[in-house]
């Protein structure tokens, strides 16, 4: 039978294992642990707590005098005993953790054995209490899941706050970013030009003067056409460049590590793309095209005053040659 807790150890049974279980047995009812105590050297069990009797489900007296192998499977059997085992070499307390299917249910549970000296008989007991880990996991478990949900909405915040911080410095009608920042990239570039003796190009771009059929359209040709250059620029330029609208009618583009010759390859490309490109507005065909400047550094200037200045007469003398074309800057030779 199982011992009765009110009673003292000693009107209980004399028996050291029921000591034990007089001891613990209030603490443990309260904090719901399941306490069993075995005899050391058989494996049998001496007493258990009313919750270790209703996990096991079997009445009371049917398991005193029973050992784990007559009630669980020979693999858990095995592993308690294996536990049990080490607690008595070892002496002391142990901790274990123990995860089997149980009654069509995964559990879980962390055991503490104490093993006791020998007594006046020699014998020694074994005393294990089980404290059921799943709802400790299950409140791991939403922990880990509300950490998750806060980092992914935090995450979420960020990218948007990117986004909007992104979209304030972009224009509206080419998407493209604002003179401010061409400006900010441009200083940073020359700076790094300068450290690594590195060279870069910078291209003004404007849009030819429009064609009748875009004039005719007012407003909305003209914002049809701003769009293709925005994309046409996203499209033709590397994340490392920066593309930007410099200001009405103009476009600036800075092209990272790349020398005169190569910059004249890549807008020239770009610009006979901008020449065949048909934007198409109320069913009607617009066309446009550009003129474009190339400057690099420091191959024609030695300045970012001076780098603009040389890309700014670069396209003039593209205007001046009717537009739809692409001239670069006069390289500066250095007196010996």
């Amino acid at each position: 039978m199982t011992l009765d807790p009110t009673a003292s150890p000693a009107q209980a049974t004399p028996d050291l294992g029921a000591l034990f279980a007089a001891l613990l047995h209030p603490v443990l009812t309260d904090a719901g642990a399941l306490l069993a105590v075995k005899d050391a050297h058989s494996g049998r069990y001496a007493y258990l707590n009313e919750a270790m009797v209703a996990f096991l489900r079997r009445p009371a007296g049917d398991l005193l005098g029973r050992s784990d192998a007559e009630l669980f499977e020979p693999v858990l059997h095995t592993a308690l005993r294996a536990a049990e085992q080490a607690t008595l070499v070892k002496g002391g307390a142990m901790h274990s953790e123990h995860r089997f299917e149980w009654a069509g249910q995964r559990r879980e549970f962390a055991v503490l054995r104490l093993a006791t000296e020998p007594d006046a008989a020699g014998r020694r007991w074994l005393c294990a209490v089980w404290s059921d880990l799943g709802a400790q996991r299950q409140r791991e478990a939403q922990l880990r899941l509300a950490l998750e949900q806060i980092e992914q909405q935090q995450r979420a915040n960020e990218m948007l706050r990117r986004e909007l911080s992104d979209q304030a410095l972009r224009d509206p009608d080419s998407g493209l970013y604002r003179r401010a920042h061409f400006e900010d990239q441009l200083r940073r570039e020359v700076d790094l030009s300068m450290r690594e003796h590195r060279e870069f190009a910078i291209v003004f771009i404007e849009i030819d003067p429009p064609a009748a059929s875009v004039l005719a359209l007012g407003e909305a040709g003209e914002q049809r056409v701003l769009e293709a250059v925005g994309r046409l620029l996203r499209s033709g330029t590397r994340a490392m460049d920066a593309s930007c609208r410099y200001d009405e009618r103009r476009f600036a583009v800075l092209l990272s590590g790349v020398g005169l010759a190569t910059a004249h390859s890549r807008m020239e490309g770009l610009r006979r793309k901008c020449a065949t490109q048909i934007v198409v507005h109320e069913g009607q065909e617009l066309g446009f095209s550009v003129a474009m400047g190339v400057a690099s550094f420091p191959h024609t200037a030695h300045t970012q005053e001076a780098l603009t200045e040389a890309c700014e007469a670069a396209l003039a003398e593209a205007q001046r040659r009717g537009g739809n074309h692409v001239t670069l800057a006069a390289i500066r030779f250095e007196p010996a």
